[in-house]
């Protein structure tokens, strides 16, 4: 991995007795990059750079994800929730030194980064969503075009072990199928070989299939559960917000990204990118040239 991420060292973070991994480089204010499904940490390689240059990011695998470690689900799927996520994360920065961020999500990463500004607003210095729409609106708004192009948040919510027995019989079949799917390309040109080598490695493995799967079903039971609660009470995200999405990635087939944003947030800024889901590997160039102005303006 150091080929993908040179100049940075390994850190490992004991976390209400799980193992959290976190790649750390670069200096300056504290920068927290949360990786999606199905990746790691990998996948901020094309970013690091540029991004390490101006800040100290923190690269952590979620719970479940690459070198992290899979603890056991619970009948609620609390385990895998974006609440339980955001904890881990939480505790790993300030174990770090760092009470308050800027926070960058992409995918599922996205939606611990969102659920950790409205759970956590005074640690939270500014938040980036990577293509998504909030879990409330997706699930609330489903039509049979989303549908077809998210199936996946069907599929691997399913009771144990429907999706791990299909999977297992050809995971890395199922990743690179399933990473294809969701690029402007329809291919993996998008994506380095040593990163799709880890992808490929760390989901491979019956374990981590299982836990990708709880973080699906945590998707379609607590984590909405959650959103619901706060959309109820009318909770707003309080700090700078920046959306970016791929202009052919998922939320492309929604209302739009930043109408619904808007309802979320009260700071709320964001674009679309010449890209499909995966806007950090796709187009780096225009990602970071819509991330780096937003984040030195709102980092501290």
């Amino acid at each position: 991995m150091s080929t993908l991420f040179p100049g940075t060292h390994e850190h490992r973070q004991k976390i209400a007795g799980i193992e959290i991994f976190a790649r750390i480089g670069g200096s300056g204010p504290p920068l927290l990059l949360i990786h999606g499904f199905p990746q790691t940490h990998a996948m901020w390689h094309k970013l690091a750079p540029d991004l390490m240059a101006q800040f100290t990011c923190v690269m952590p695998d979620l719970r479940g994800y690459g070198y992290s470690e899979c603890p056991p689900n619970d009948p609620q799927n609390e385990a895998y929730s974006k609440r339980a996520m955001a904890s881990d994360l939480i505790a790993l920065m300030r174990a770090l030194g760092h009470e308050r961020f800027a926070v960058v999500g992409h995918d599922r990463g996205a939606r611990v980064a969102y659920r950790m500004a409205l759970d956590h607003p005074a640690a939270v210095a500014s938040l980036t969503v990577l293509d998504i729409v909030p879990t409330y609106a997706m699930w609330h708004n489903f039509t049979v075009k989303l549908a077809m192009k998210t199936y996946h948040w069907l599929f691997l919510a399913q009771p144990h072990p429907l999706p791990e027995m299909l999977i297992e019989q050809n995971p890395v079949g199922y990743l690179d199928y399933t990473i294809a799917s969701w690029t402007k390309s329809k291919d993996l040109s998008a994506f380095s070989e040593d990163a799709l080598a880890a992808y490929r490695l760390h989901y491979a493995t019956p374990e981590h299939i299982h836990a990708t799967c709880n973080d699906y079903r945590a998707g379609a039971t607590s984590d909405l559960a959650a959103d619901e609660q706060d959309r109820a009470r009318g909770a707003k995200i309080a700090c700078p917000t920046l959306a970016l999405w791929g202009k052919a990635g998922i939320p492309s087939e929604t209302d739009g990204p930043l109408e619904t944003w808007r309802e979320w947030c009260s700071h709320v800024e964001g674009q679309g990118i010449d890209s499909g889901h995966f806007v950090a590997e796709e187009n780096p160039k225009a990602a970071l040239a819509a991330l780096l102005p937003f984040l030195t303006r709102h980092a501290h």
